[in-house]
């Protein structure tokens, strides 16, 4: 185990380069790039959104201590989650619709995102926990500037689909401490029949190598917190849908064996699923079993707790 140290962005805000960033990705946001959609629509203009139907304000639908994520993330004062309204991936069986598609949630200053982070850490939360965050990246920068002058100080993790540009990624070398993404398919035929992104085995892939270059396998304090490092997410759908093996393969043999892996059993029909009735059901033990094995055959030795019984 490591000691507990200093969050990368707090170095980058005293340095300059977290100003550089924010103008870079604010550059970006004219003719937004931020992520694998590449609408190109000026997001700066009250009239254009693209995929992920944000503008110039990025949306939250909620912020809170959060005890449901992994273990390193909660430790006994929970992860302090910022849940952002809208998505750039739109899986049709998406658990919280509500908000990735229906557009739950309000509009939010830079100032008000920075409150918000620093209001987790005064409630005692072990980090700041950005979900769904690949379109809001330019808005996250700019509030962490802020959120710095007034003293943040806790870790930042990026919670997201998967679905990220390597380009917006490297905007956030030395700044984001944590990077958690799912890693949801590997046919690029299932991921075009839930949510139209062919190319997301290939995007994910790209994104998981870079996240890990950035900050290696996860390090945890002494406590069992979760400081720096890479976490992966991968639900188990009915069917083997999700490729479980080929995805457990790639992960150990072009990231990490060490890789801390999440093997997910809570899948149940969600959203929209007119169009894939293979997806209207939930998962049997049996499937999770599977999976959980697939994924020791391919070398993980990081797996966390299997939790079936939690869901």
């Amino acid at each position: 185990m490591a000691k507990a140290h200093q969050p990368a962005y707090i170095e980058s805000y005293r340095s300059g380069l977290l100003s550089r960033r924010i103008r870079t990705a604010r550059r970006v946001l004219r003719a937004c790039t931020l992520c694998p959609r590449q609408c190109r629509i000026d997001r700066l203009k009250q009239v254009q959104t693209g995929t992920c139907n944000t503008q110039e304000l990025a949306w939250v639908s909620s912020f809170q201590a959060h005890f449901g994520e992994e273990a390193p993330l909660v430790g006994s004062r929970g992860s302090g989650t910022i849940f952002f309204t809208h998505c750039n991936l739109l899986c049709n069986f998406c658990q919280n619709f509500d908000i990735s598609h229906g557009g739950i949630g309000q509009a939010v200053s830079d100032h008000q995102l920075a409150d918000m982070m620093l209001a987790l850490q005064q409630a005692g939360c072990h980090n700041i926990n950005f979900v769904t965050p690949s379109h809001v990246v330019a808005q996250i920068l700019s509030a962490l500037a802020l959120a710095c002058e007034q003293g943040l100080r806790i870790p930042l993790v990026y919670n997201s689909g998967g679905y990220d540009c390597v380009e917006t990624l490297q905007l956030l070398d030395q700044i984001i401490d944590i990077y958690m993404p799912d890693f949801k398919f590997w046919d690029p035929s299932i991921a075009t029949l839930t949510c139209q992104a062919p190319d997301y085995p290939q995007i994910a892939q790209a994104a998981l190598r870079e996240m890990h270059r950035q900050v290696g396998d996860l390090i945890v304090d002494e406590d069992g917190i979760a400081r720096r490092g890479l976490l992966v997410r991968h639900l188990v759908m009915p069917d083997g849908l999700a490729g479980t093996k080929p995805v457990m393969q790639f992960i150990a043999k072009e990231i990490s064996t060490n890789t801390y892996v999440n093997i997910m059993p809570q899948y149940r029909p969600c959203g929209d699923l007119k169009s894939t009735p293979q997806l209207q059901r939930a998962i049997t033990r049996a499937e999770f079993e599977k999976a959980l094995e697939e994924a020791r055959q391919a070398g993980i030795r990081h797996l966390d707790e299997p939790r079936w019984g939690l869901f």
